[in-house]
C-alpha cells in the first residue's frame, strides 16, 4: 500500500480576490423580523453525537421602509451542541437584533461574534437585499442554470443494512463520491461495511469520504486510521475531538489517510491561519452556518490558500433557504472537488422550492419561498 504523500494541486483556484463578498448597506431604514421553523427528518439522522429527527432553523426577513415588499432573506440555522451559539437566549438576541434594525440603531456594531448563525443569517438577508431581493445572491452561470455543482452523497449512520441500503441508493443515483458517517457503530461492523464497498467498486470508480464526528479517542486513533487506510479513503474528517492541536497535528504527520478538519474551525475567529499552520492538516470542511456567514468562509478559504490546504463547503443541515444561499456562494468560488450540498431531501417540510439536484449534480432552479 502506497504511503499517502502530503501533496496539494492547485485544481480550481480560480477564486476571484478576496473582495468577493462586499455588503454596502442600504442607507434607509430597514425592517426586520424573523419566524421560527421546525424541520422535520424524513428518518433519523445519526452521527457519532447522537440521533436527530428534528432541526430548528429561525428565517430572518429584511426590508426597505421606503419599498415594501422587496425583502431580503436569511436563515439563521444553528445546530445545538455543536454551534457555539447559545440556546438560552438565542431567541432574545434574534428579537433584540430584530428590534436594533427596526429602530435604526448601530445594529451592525452589536457583537454577534457569540451567534455565528445569527451573523450568518443576517448577512444572507442584506446581500439578497443588496440584490434586489430575489434570492439570487452571487449571480453567475449556476444560478442562469447554466452549470452544476458536484456533490458527495451523504449516508448517515445507522444498523449496517440501513447503511447499506442508503448506499445503494447513491450508487443507483449515480453519485461517484460517498460520505460516509462513521464511529458510532461497533468499529468491525464499519470495517466489513467500507470491505464489501471495495469489493464492489475500487476506488476510481467510487470516492470514499468518512465522518468520524470526533469518535476516535487520541490512544487508538492511529491503529483505527491504520484499519481504515486498506480501502483507500479519501479523507477522513475530525478523527479525534476539537480542541487538541498538538495531537491532531501528530495525526495528520502521521495518518496514512489525509485528513479533513471540521469541528476543530468552529469558534475561531482571529487564529485562521495560526490553527492552520499548527495542525497542518490535508483538508478544511467550511460550513458557513457555524463559522459565521460568507466573509468569515472566505477568511478562512483565504488562510488555507496561504497555507496551501485544500477546502470544500458543507451546508450543515439548513432548509432549502440557507442552501441555496450557500450553494450560490461555494459556485463562485471556482472549487470543482464534489461539495457537501446534498442536503435538500432530508426534510419532509422543507421551506422553499427544493433546489434540483440530478444525481451528482446539484442544478440551481428559481427559488421561490413562503412569506
Amino acid at each position: 500500500m502506497s504511503t499517502f504523500h502530503h501533496h496539494h494541486d492547485h485544481h480550481g483556484h480560480q477564486f476571484l480576490n478576496m473582495s468577493l463578498f462586499n455588503l454596502s448597506l442600504p442607507a434607509e431604514p430597514l425592517k426586520a423580523y424573523f419566524k421560527k421553523h421546525t424541520l422535520n427528518f424524513k428518518q433519523l439522522a445519526g452521527t457519532s453525537r447522537g440521533v436527530m429527527s428534528q432541526k430548528e432553523c429561525f428565517i430572518i426577513y429584511v426590508e426597505q421602509v421606503n419599498h415594501p415588499g422587496i425583502f431580503g432573506v436569511g436563515e439563521c440555522s444553528p445546530l445545538w451542541g455543536l454551534s457555539i451559539d447559545s440556546k438560552e437566549d438565542y431567541e432574545d438576541t434574534l428579537q433584540q437584533l430584530c428590534e436594533d434594525i427596526n429602530h435604526y440603531q448601530f445594529w451592525l456594531q452589536n457583537d454577534l461574534k457569540d451567534y455565528p448563525s445569527i451573523c450568518f443569517g443576517l448577512e444572507m438577508a442584506l446581500k439578497d437585499l443588496e440584490q434586489g431581493g430575489n434570492r439570487i445572491l452571487f449571480p453567475s452561470k449556476f444560478t442562469e442554470g447554466q452549470d452544476s455543482i458536484e456533490i458527495n452523497g451523504l449516508v448517515w449512520m445507522g444498523e449496517i443494512g440501513f447503511m447499506e441500503q442508503q448506499i445503494k441508493d447513491k450508487l443507483d443515483d449515480g453519485y461517484d463520491c460517498i460520505k460516509l458517517k462513521i464511529g458510532s457503530l461497533d468499529f468491525e461492523q464499519e470495517m466489513n461495511l467500507l470491505r464489501k464497498i471495495r469489493a464492489k467498486y475500487k476506488s476510481d470508480q467510487l470516492t470514499i469520504r468518512v465522518d468520524a464526528n470526533g469518535a476516535f479517542s487520541p490512544e487508538d486513533v492511529m491503529q483505527k486510521l491504520t484499519q481504515l487506510s486498506h480501502f483507500e479513503i479519501h479523507s477522513i474528517e475530525q478523527p479525534i475531538k476539537a480542541g487538541q492541536w498538538e495531537k491532531m497535528k501528530e495525526i495528520c504527520t502521521k495518518s496514512p489517510i489525509p485528513i479533513a478538519l471540521d469541528e476543530e474551525l468552529i469558534g475561531i475567529t482571529n487564529q485562521k491561519q495560526k490553527l492552520i499552520q499548527t495542525i497542518n492538516p490535508h483538508y478544511l470542511i467550511l460550513k458557513p452556518s457555524l463559522l459565521g456567514g460568507f466573509k468569515s468562509t472566505e477568511q478562512w478559504i483565504h488562510a488555507a490558500r496561504t497555507c496551501d490546504v485544500k477546502w470544500w463547503i458543507t451546508s450543515a443541515l439548513e432548509s432549502n433557504i440557507g442552501l441555496n444561499a450557500i450553494a450560490q456562494f461555494t459556485y463562485i468560488t471556482g472549487n470543482k472537488m464534489p461539495q457537501g450540498l446534498g442536503t435538500g431531501s432530508l426534510y419532509s417540510n422543507n421551506v422553499g422550492k427544493v433546489n434540483f439536484l440530478s444525481s451528482k449534480h446539484f442544478h440551481y432552479q428559481d427559488f421561490q419561498i413562503p412569506l
